[in-house]
């Protein structure tokens, strides 16, 4: 149905004012968004260096820190922790286990050494309170256990522990996926393992269990948030393994997602009153939006001037939407009148001007088919004009010869000079004229392939059938000159016209019998090559010279005194072979090897 322009002015009008309201709409809830992320870093950044000069004036109370943790929590709705100076949580000692090591396979100096290690590490401590012990139930004091992990920075870093050695490799094994998710990522980095160990010595110790703590119901809540211990692991891993250098990253601020939700993740580094290095790690979410409204009355004011803006960028639109086609249009006609077509008007409407594009492309696109249909038709009758000069011209050089020696015969008989030899004349005007008969008919065939205008037949085949019966042929040549022929074919399929194949094969063939010595051999084989036969007839005899390799493919051309008219051949059965050859799209060509000479062509074979 068409629209006319006025119902179409009404509807854009309309649509102008939709996306206006539209944009309004989607700006308050992505670009406030953003708005509320920049506040909300915002804030927690002022919140973080508050309260680590309150941490360190209450350095070292366990119970002052856990109160500036829930306290932070309550005001920004943000995790809060203090890291040591190798990434781990600083006042863990309501969660751990105590270590009294017997032997070290890797190093005595372990030996007899206690440990402590912080159980939130490898253990939810939820398992604690619900009896739910059936991933390690060997975790007691008295018990036997063993440890693997790493030498860093001159300390023991457990990754793995289990009851027994071989606990270490099994299922219920505990361990700091963290730390071993890491070793596997740094140590493809090293040109081989026992680099990376000469970095990181392996430790693996077994020892008693002498102590385990674990805190009350209300000091276990900081071990409850398993997201935000798990990213403090990992940055504990980056630390160790130096993927985050203090002196270089210093503050950062990292986006983090987990389950289809964002957070922020601050770090930042300090020093504790006895200089030693310590972190301040937050994550927060970017889900919430309970803090929108106290920021909701600051955006309006960006909102306004932005849908202001929009307005008039809209109606600018507005405006140049109506003249584009007609400035489509008039381009369209410009580039016509140069016969160039190459361009067309995009049609996206129904109306008048959608219309007139639409027959403007249906004109162009006739202009342009007729006119290549005439460029065609000339460089047809340009193919065939040179094809006919080209035949007049080999038909009056080659024919000369021939003419010539008919003539001198009939002078011979006519003025009765040698009449004891008149039947050897007549013999010999004989075989000039089939001769000539051969190379006007050669000469035929290839003008026909050179036209541009001869569509062969093309099908399947099985190029060993084609070979033996060519061979068939050709015994009695070969036989008259003691030659011997050996063949290696293989059964294969191809595709290609039989018939032109056959010619080619044929003429390959009785040059190789022309130019090879009595009882000398000739060698016709097939290799097959992924998708493509390749077909080689190979004829002992002299070589010939490099430079001229290339140009017995052409009319006419004879290589030395060894291939002259006197061997019987009209000089164009190379020629018309390369033309068959050519029409194939095939690869092909002509070697001089040690013994003789290789003529070559290729075939595709038939898909299975």
């Amino acid at each position: 149905m068409r629209k006319g322009i006025v119902l179409k002015l009404f509807l854009l009008t309309t649509a102008l004012c939709m996306l206006i309201l539209a944009v309004i709409v989607i700006g308050q809830t992505v670009f406030f968004k953003q708005f509320y992320v920049n506040q909300k870093v915002e804030d927690v950044n002022a919140g973080l260096l508050a309260y680590q000069n309150e941490y360190l004036k209450n350095a070292g109370d366990a119970q002052t820190a856990a109160r500036l943790e829930q306290q932070f929590y309550q005001k920004y709705n943000t995790w809060y922790a203090v890291l040591d100076p190798l990434g781990g949580l600083k006042n863990t000692e309501d969660f751990f286990m105590e270590i009294r090591l017997n032997h070290s396979n890797n190093d005595p100096a372990y030996s007899g050494r206690t440990i402590k290690i912080p159980l939130y590490k490898f253990i939810n401590v939820e398992d604690f309170f619900n009896g739910n012990t059936f991933t390690a139930p060997w975790i007691k004091e008295g018990e036997p256990i063993t440890v693997e992990g790493l030498e860093m920075n001159n300390q023991l870093v457990i990754q793995r522990m289990g009851w027994n050695p071989a606990n270490l490799r099994e299922e219920n094994r505990l361990e700091n996926r963290q730390m071993v998710t890491k070793e596997y990522e740094v140590v493809t980095r090293y040109p081989s393992p026992t680099q990376y160990h000469e970095k990181y010595p392996n430790i693996l110790a077994s020892g008693t269990i002498t102590k385990i703590q674990i805190p009350d119901g209300a000091g276990n809540a900081r071990y409850m948030n398993h997201l935000f211990l798990e990213r403090i692991k990992a940055f504990e891993a980056d630390l160790l393994y130096g993927d985050y250098d203090p002196t270089r990253d210093g503050n950062q601020i990292i986006d983090y997602e987990e389950n289809h939700v964002n957070y922020k993740m601050f770090v930042n580094r300090f020093e504790d009153r006895g200089g030693n290095p310590a972190y301040l790690i937050a994550m927060t979410s970017l889900q919430p939006v309970s803090e929108a409204a106290g920021v909701m009355q600051h955006y309006y004011v960006y909102t306004a001037v932005a849908t202001l803006l929009l307005v008039l960028l809209a109606s600018f639109y507005y405006s140049r939407r109506i003249a584009r086609p007609l400035l489509r249009i008039t381009s369209m006609t410009k580039q016509m009148a140069g016969l160039d077509f190459s361009e067309k008007i995009p049609v996206t409407t129904k109306d008048e001007i959608g219309d007139l594009s639409n027959n403007i492309n249906v004109l162009s696109e006739r202009l342009h088919s007729h006119i290549l249909r005439l460029n065609e038709d000339i460089e047809k009758e340009k193919q065939l004009e040179h094809t006919r000069k080209e035949f007049i011209s080999g038909v009056s050089h080659e024919l000369k010869t021939p003419l010539s020696v008919i003539q001198s015969c009939l002078s011979i008989l006519k003025d009765g000079i040698a009449s004891h030899k008149r039947d050897y004349y007549f013999n010999a005007m004989e075989d000039e004229v089939k001769r000539m008969n051969l190379l006007i008919a050669d000469m035929l065939e290839l003008a026909k392939y050179e036209s541009g205008t001869y569509k062969m037949k093309i099908g399947s085949f099985y190029i060993d059938t084609i070979i033996n019966q060519i061979c068939g042929k050709l015994a009695v040549d070969i036989s008259d000159k003691q030659l011997q022929l050996h063949t290696s074919v293989g059964h294969v399929e191809v595709v290609g016209s039989e018939l032109r194949i056959e010619q080619v094969i044929i003429n390959f063939l009785t040059n190789a019998i022309h130019y090879t010595p009595e009882r000398q051999s000739i060698l016709l084989t097939t290799k097959e090559e992924q998708d493509k036969v390749k077909i080689c007839i190979e004829n002992k005899g002299a070589h010939i010279p490099d430079e001229q390799l290339e140009k017995i493919w052409d009319r006419f051309y004879r290589v030395e005194a060894s291939r002259q008219r006197s061997t019987g051949g009209t000089g164009l059965g190379l020629a018309i072979s390369k033309k068959i050859l050519d029409m194939h799209d095939v690869p092909y060509g002509v070697t001089n090897t040690p013994d003789g000479v290789l003529f070559y062509f290729y075939l595709n074979k038939k898909e299975k």
